[in-house]
C-alpha cells in the first residue's frame, strides 16, 4: 500500500508499534462517540480493535503529524455497506481531540479523496456523519461532497442508542470540478 505524504501529514500503513498512540485518542470520550465506538477502556482493546479494523487492511491509513511524528489518527477508503458498486468506496477517519479544528482531517481526506479517484479509479467516494458532528460535515463538505440526504434509524451504537445518518457523496467528475476552483 501506498504512504501518501500530505504538507503535514504522512499517510501510512497503521502497525502494531502504533498501539499507545492509537489507545491515546482512544479512549477520549468524544474521538469515539462521534465515530460511533466507545472509548477505548484498555490497551488490549485497542489492539483487538487495530487486528480487526486497520493492521494489514488495504487504502486504511494512519495519519502521522510531521510535526512530532506521532500518529494522531485513522483514515480509510473502506466498502460501502450501502452500496455495492466496486468502483464505489466509503471514507472513514478519526482523530485525537488535541488535533481538531487545524485542518489536519481536511488536509487527509482531501489526499485519500484524490488517492481513490486518481489511483484507485474509483467513480464515487461516499462518506456519512451524525447530525451533531458539524466538524466532519465540514471536512467532507470541503472535499467536494454533496448532502445526498438524511438516513434515519441507521446505527444502534454499543450503549443501545439510535442514531441517523447525514449522507454525503463526490463522483469523480464532481471532485475534478471541485478541485479546479483552487
Amino acid at each position: 500500500m501506498e504512504t501518501i505524504e500530505t504538507q503535514r501529514l504522512v499517510l501510512r500503513p497503521v502497525e502494531y508499534t502504533d498501539l499507545e498512540d492509537i489507545y491515546e485518542y482512544s479512549k477520549h470520550p468524544e474521538v469515539g462517540s462521534n465515530a460511533g465506538w466507545k472509548p477505548h477502556e484498555s490497551l488490549e482493546e485497542t489492539r483487538q480493535i487495530m487486528q480487526e479494523v486497520f493492521v494489514g487492511k488495504e487504502d486504511v491509513w494512519g495519519i502521522v503529524w510531521k510535526e512530532n511524528e506521532k500518529l494522531i489518527g485513522t483514515i480509510g477508503l473502506i466498502q460501502d455497506d450501502k452500496r455495492s458498486h466496486e468502483a464505489v468506496r466509503m471514507i472513514g477517519y478519526a482523530i485525537g481531540k488535541h488535533y481538531w479544528g487545524k485542518g489536519i482531517m481536511t488536509e487527509a481526506a482531501k489526499a485519500v479523496v484524490a488517492y481513490g479517484f486518481e489511483t484507485l479509479g474509483l467513480q464515487l467516494i461516499t462518506a456519512n456523519c451524525y447530525p451533531s458532528n458539524l466538524r466532519s460535515r465540514k471536512v467532507l463538505e470541503k472535499c467536494g461532497m454533496t448532502y445526498e440526504g438524511y438516513l434515519r434509524m441507521v446505527e444502534t451504537l454499543y450503549d443501545g442508542g439510535t442514531v441517523d445518518h447525514l449522507c454525503f457523496s463526490v463522483s469523480k467528475e464532481e471532485y475534478r470540478q471541485y478541485m479546479k476552483k483552487f
